[in-house]
């Protein structure tokens, strides 16, 4: 749960950053209650700066791979993928930015600040 990444994170016996051992810190990620491949690689992605970072079942993710005529399946686009590493968290954040979502947009046009 967050409460035991917190702790974790808190007294020290989780360190997440650039310089954890990225396989370590992704198998006691994975470790935790209700963590799974997205959240571990959200984190690896974010907080450990792991460039190969790769989230194939990520619904915008998908979304994306699928309007650019990419395989739009986990496993299909995982194998599409490999082609891609050691880069693939770069290739996630593209997938992102390709799609039509109002955080590609920021900041929104008009709006008061």
């Amino acid at each position: 749960t967050l409460t035991t990444l917190v702790s974790a994170l808190a007294d020290g016996s989780l360190p997440l950053g650039i310089d954890s051992d990225w396989e370590e810190a992704r198998a006691r990620l994975d470790a935790l209650p209700g963590f799974g491949p997205w959240t571990t690689g959200i984190i690896a992605m974010r907080a450990l700066g792991d460039p190969d970072a790769f989230l194939p079942s990520d619904l915008g993710v998908r979304r994306a791979a699928r309007g650019l005529g990419l395989p739009s399946t986990p496993a299909a686009l995982t194998a599409r993928a490999a082609g891609w590493r050691p880069w693939r968290a770069y290739a996630v954040q593209y997938l992102w930015a390709t799609e039509d979502h109002a955080i590609n947009h920021l900041p929104v046009r008009g709006a008061n600040q």
